[in-house]
């Protein structure tokens, strides 16, 4: 079994954990009002649109309503 023979620096540990860092969200914005979306395939929570179907998937007028 292989034992490490001296202890790593941090330098050395900060250069092999460099690439699991957290990437922050990326936001894309609805086709049809604008509003941001914090993911693709995601509704819009402002008019139900959905940028992947590319329609309308919520009627937002019915909860309006409600």
């Amino acid at each position: 079994m292989a034992v490490p023979k001296r202890r790593v620096s941090h330098a050395r540990q900060g250069k092999r954990r460099s690439h699991q860092h957290i990437h922050p969200r990326q936001l894309c914005y609805c086709n049809k009002c604008g509003n941001p979306i914090a993911g693709n395939h995601l509704l819009c929570s402002n008019c139900g649109w959905s940028n992947i179907q590319k329609r309308e998937v919520v009627s937002m007028e019915k909860k309006k309503e409600e």
